[in-house]
């Protein structure tokens, strides 16, 4: 179904003089959509705007890239900045299971081929910290600085997790994805304004319902608890205090296990800290990445 036009205040702002803003595809050996030679499989489809030092940002579960919107421009401004659709999610729904983390870390991995990057910043924001994670444990030479953003190393850490986690799939299931993603919005984000909760909800309900519980199921399993230890490199963890779909503790578990990490709460803000913090996000991110 076709995604509903994103409000006009949350469109991206004119392209800048100079940036460069690309839609490209990549799989296997990594082809672009402008490319003459056939394509391989179903490809992995990514943005990319801006120049500099490159910064990846990975998204969350049953959004897209899109979700990064509000912050990219000024991301864009210091930096290479790409932002790929996951497996199984946007306009790379069709590449198919698994969605583990392990196999979506390998997808960035050829991505970062195909790009002529060997090393860069990554931002992980929600499960897209997970998938962060993996990125720097199985590829450690890939990532220089890591910004984990309201993420975890194991969802299923409480009983009300692995209650709420068992749930998830029998509400998708149920409801199907347009009411499950007004439910998740309404419970995860109760800051948002009606305007943007609306804008993020039609990303969600935009998904494919049977690949939504497939790649839920695989989040359940990632567990990266006894390979924290293993992250190197310089790690900022970004919390908000009032987060319910991934409390507190969950970011202080990941700063006691990465050594070195520096944590950073920001007050008054739920799991949508990203669009009603925006300025505050990007302020602490911005002086983690030096710049």
């Amino acid at each position: 179904m076709d995604q509903p036009d994103r409000p006009d205040s949350l469109s991206p702002r004119p392209r800048r003089p100079g940036a460069v803003m690309g839609d490209r595809r990549c799989a296997g050996g990594c082809t672009t959509a402008m490319s003459s030679a056939p394509a391989l499989a179903e490809p992995l489809y990514f943005t990319e705007r801006g120049s500099g030092p490159p910064l990846l940002l990975v998204h969350g579960l049953m959004v897209t890239g899109e979700m990064f919107a509000p912050v990219i421009e000024h991301f864009a401004i210091r930096h290479r900045v790409i932002v790929p659709d996951l497996r199984g999610h946007g306009r790379s729904r069709g590449l198919p299971p698994p969605y583990a983390a392990a196999q979506l870390a390998s997808d960035l991995s050829r991505l970062l081929d195909h790009l002529g990057i060997d090393s860069t910043a990554v931002l992980g924001y929600s499960q897209g910290g997970a998938i962060a994670q993996q990125l720097v444990l199985d590829f450690p030479n890939r990532c220089d600085r890591l910004v984990l953003a309201c993420s975890f190393a194991f969802n299923m850490a409480t009983c009300r997790e692995k209650l709420e986690g068992h749930l998830l799939p029998l509400v998708l299931q149920v409801l199907g994805m347009r009411l499950s993603a007004k439910l998740v919005v309404s419970q995860a984000a109760p800051q948002l304004g009606k305007e943007r909760a609306d804008w993020l909800a039609a990303i969600m309900a935009d998904q494919d319902r049977k690949l939504m519980v497939c790649a839920w199921k695989q989040t359940m399993a990632f567990d990266s608890r006894r390979r924290l230890a293993e992250i190197a490199c310089p790690t900022l963890i970004i919390a908000a205090s009032n987060d319910q779909a991934v409390p507190i503790h969950h970011a202080k578990m990941l700063h006691d296990g990465i050594a070195g990490s520096q944590l950073v709460i920001i007050d008054d803000a739920d799991h949508a800290l990203i669009w009603t913090h925006s300025d505050e996000f990007e302020r602490v991110t911005d002086g983690f990445l030096g710049a």
